[in-house]
């Protein structure tokens, strides 16, 4: 029973990665032409690149990888020069220690692999973790984050963040795994992140907190990292999941399209009726 759990958490975890490629005829995350590894904080990073425009940073998320990246980097590459990137410990990004993965360390990377590019002031969409790491990149890397998009994030393991059935599912499987690198992943989400209030509030870049009506994160966890970060929108996607992105992907573009082009606003509607700012 275990077993099948843990199969089908990734199975779900990795529902990107098994459509990614379908009438797709460049082998995203896996492409010599655009692939390259550098050298960041004791590992070999691995990123890839396409099209020119203003940096936007692709983040997968647990389990995942630039491949599962695909129809994204399809669609925004047209306007935007995409960098997508294995994060440690995923995909095709080597890290020999096999130390334990840490949020914080993952969000360094980034940053690191960001400078090494001589790139600042990037847009940046995450997926789950991949949306953790963007939301640290906006409080401990500012100078790196022009705007941020994340789908499905949270600010702290457990049941009042991530509904029971799924917190459960994840304790299980750390339970019963014998292989380290699934231990590993199931590890950070475990037991991370730790993220408060407070630091959320010194987010100084707009912020699109995002989330399927039917997320692994409870919507009311999305609201209090709405609330708290200053200069944010928010969006709940209608009929998806955790993988909203990838089941409504011309709503999901049509959404991220207008936050990362159109100018920032944060306009009340208390504002508009009371004349009051």
């Amino acid at each position: 029973m275990k077993k099948s759990i843990a199969l089908l958490f990734f199975i779900l975890l990795n529902l990107a990665n098994a459509s990614a490629q379908t009438e797709l005829s460049i082998p995203y995350g896996n492409n010599k032409e655009a692939g390259n590894y550098k050298q960041i904080n004791g590992i070999k990073m691995y990123y890839e690149v396409y099209g020119t425009g203003k940096p936007l940073v692709l983040l997968h998320g647990n389990g995942g990888s630039i491949k599962g990246q695909s129809r994204r980097i399809d669609y925004f590459k047209k306007q935007f020069q995409v960098i997508a990137i294995d994060s440690r410990g995923h995909g095709k990004s080597i890290d020999p220690s096999n130390k334990q993965l840490t949020y914080t360390q993952m969000a360094d990377d980034v940053s690191t692999l960001l400078d090494s590019l001589k790139i600042k002031d990037a847009y940046i969409w995450g997926q789950s973790d991949g949306g953790i790491l963007g939301l640290l990149l906006a409080i401990h890397h500012p100078d790196k984050t022009a705007k941020v998009a994340a789908f499905g994030a949270n600010l702290f393991p457990g049941k009042k963040a991530i509904y029971n059935e799924i917190d459960k599912m994840v304790l299980d499987t750390l339970k019963a795994t014998k292989d380290p690198h699934t231990k590993n992943l199931y590890t950070l989400l475990a037991h991370q992140p730790n993220i408060t209030d407070k630091e959320l509030q010194k987010i100084k870049c707009p912020v699109l907190i995002m989330s399927g009506d039917r997320d692994a994160i409870r919507l009311e966890h999305s609201i209090e990292i709405f609330d708290n970060i200053p200069n944010s929108n928010f969006f709940v996607m209608p009929g998806a999941t955790h993988f909203g992105a990838y089941e409504k992907p011309e709503l999901f573009n049509l959404v991220l399209m207008s936050f990362f082009n159109d100018p920032f606003n944060k306009t009340s509607s208390v504002e508009l009726f009371t004349g009051k700012k």
